[in-house]
């Protein structure tokens, strides 16, 4: 057991890493006009320096996550952080449309290794339910936050330098966490003669969630109805049903199917696509209005996500984990989402000629406090169930939850807001569609709330609403506070 000092410092290390490989889901969006003049793309073929990414990212979560638990967590989380940067010099150095793309696929490879096993090391490190809910709670705001927090930092970076350094940027940052990580943090690998790799069923089941991400962000230019469209979610399909069926046949599976019998990880993993597709409203949604409608420049929409994220960092690393320990998972995770959807229903009312203090900000905080809220309960019970040699699958099914969840709440979100406007390219027609994705953002997040709080199951073991029985083999609840209160 490492101690607590060292303990905490290297939890901060793995959430440097984490966060690396989230921020740059977002960071290049900002840069992406820069991108297309430098190196000549289209404009259908620039989605693909965002898709190339998301494609491989998606994909490979869940065998990241397995090979997490048959190889060593932390072996696989440095194999992904080393892997992406080389793949970020490549990107930085990009002079050609086909390179760029093509490193940012092996971006996505090593983002989902390290992402995959990153909650389940979390969970490693912290066994104490009051300092696992806080860890649980800043671990939730890097994969919630960070996205918004990229948005900023590709203004600041494109505006400051160019585009180039919004991959560069990455270099240092992953050679220091890669260089710490070996330091302190332990290996937790599984026993030599369990390290046998369902090859078949990780071939598949890869190709399944690869096919359905290139089908989701391709939909919208596609069309949902075209045969391509509903041809390739087929095959999707074909390809998961062949996918169970392997796994309900080796000796050896990839994924245990009677794990997802777990009730709090099933319900997680809806609750997080549901979330994650509402979060889209947000990220997206509002800086598209913040652009079109009331013509902020890039760092100036950076800055609006600020104060949001602020608020959700600090609700993240105190405010959630001491709400985990008293009241549990389910009083939260409703309470929190049901805030971040006032916060969406507040911008679906957002006027043309609106203001930042009376039509941005709030709405921003609102969002900010409800997912830093909402994410410790989420993530905590998904992790509940697993034990130890399938915590790492546990981490990568939840990512891949909130993966799919964004990918397909990002395109149906665009896909409603374009219909909505009609083809009305003008700031008021624009903006209908924006209401309109913003109410159904809102309805999702209202949907994730029920689902979370009535379908979830408590722990009594790790919750204090009940009485507080003073025998040693039950939680302290008070010294946990204190605990709680004294790291902040």
């Amino acid at each position: 057991m490492l101690a607590e000092r060292k303990r905490w410092i290297a939890f901060w290390i793995l959430c440097c890493g984490e966060l690396m490989v989230v921020l740059d889901s977002t960071i290049v969006n900002v840069a992406l006009p820069s991108i297309r003049r430098d190196l000549g793309f289209s404009e259908e073929s620039l989605a693909w320096v965002v898709n190339g990414y998301m494609l491989t990212y998606g994909g490979c979560l869940l065998l990241g996550g397995r090979l997490g638990d048959l190889y060593g967590q932390r072996r696989v989380f440095l194999a992904g952080i080393t892997g992406f940067t080389l793949a970020s010099i490549g990107c930085g150095l990009s002079t050609s449309q086909t390179m760029l793309v093509a490193f940012r696929a092996v971006q996505g490879v090593g983002g989902a290794l390290a992402t995959a096993v990153g909650f389940a090391l979390v969970v490693t490190l912290f066994s104490e339910p009051g300092h696992r809910a806080k860890a649980m709670g800043i671990t939730g705001f890097v994969a919630s936050g960070g996205g918004a927090l990229g948005v900023v930092l590709g203004g600041v970076i494109t505006d400051a330098l160019s585009w180039h350094w919004v991959f560069l940027v990455n270099v240092p940052i992953g050679i220091g966490v890669c260089v710490l990580v070996l330091r302190l943090v332990d290996e937790t690998s599984a026993p030599a003669a369990r390290r046998r790799l369902d090859v078949a069923g990780a071939l598949v089941i890869t190709s399944a969630l690869m096919l359905a991400v290139h089908t989701v962000v391709k939909a919208n230019s596609a069309g949902w109805g075209s045969f391509d469209t509903l041809g390739q979610l087929a095959l999707s399909a074909v390809l998961l049903t062949v996918f169970i069926v392997i796994e309900s046949r080796v000796s050896t599976p990839l994924v245990r199917l009677g794990l997802f019998r777990s009730r709090n990880l099933a319900v997680s993993n809806v609750v997080g696509v549901l979330w994650a597709g509402s979060m889209f409203a947000w990220f997206f949604m509002s800086a598209l209005y913040l652009q079109q409608v009331l013509h902020f420049s890039p760092l100036k929409v950076g800055l609006a996500f600020l104060p949001g994220n602020l608020v959700m960092m600090a609700c993240s690393v105190s405010l959630s984990a001491k709400l985990v320990v008293r009241y549990g998972y389910r009083l939260p995770l409703g309470a929190g989402l049901g805030i971040a959807a006032a916060g969406l229903a507040w911008f679906a009312r957002a006027p043309l000629h609106g203001s930042l203090a009376v039509d941005v900000l709030p709405p921003m905080v609102l969002l900010g406090l409800g997912g830093g809220i909402a994410f410790n309960p989420m993530l905590l019970a998904a992790m509940d169930d697993a034990g130890p040699e399938e915590s790492g699958l546990a981490s990568g099914a939840v990512n891949t939850a909130f993966m799919m969840g964004g990918a397909l709440g990002l395109a149906v979100l665009a896909s409603i807001a374009a219909s909505a406007s009609h083809g009305d390219s003008s700031p008021a027609g624009l903006l209908t569609g924006y209401h309109l994705a913003f109410v159904v953002g809102a309805a999702l997040s209202v949907l994730a709330a029920v689902i979370g709080a009535l379908g979830l199951r408590e722990r009594a073991d790790d919750l204090g609403q009940g009485e507080a029985d003073a025998t040693s083999s039950d939680v302290d609840l008070l010294q946990l506070d204190r605990d709680l209160l004294a790291q902040r």
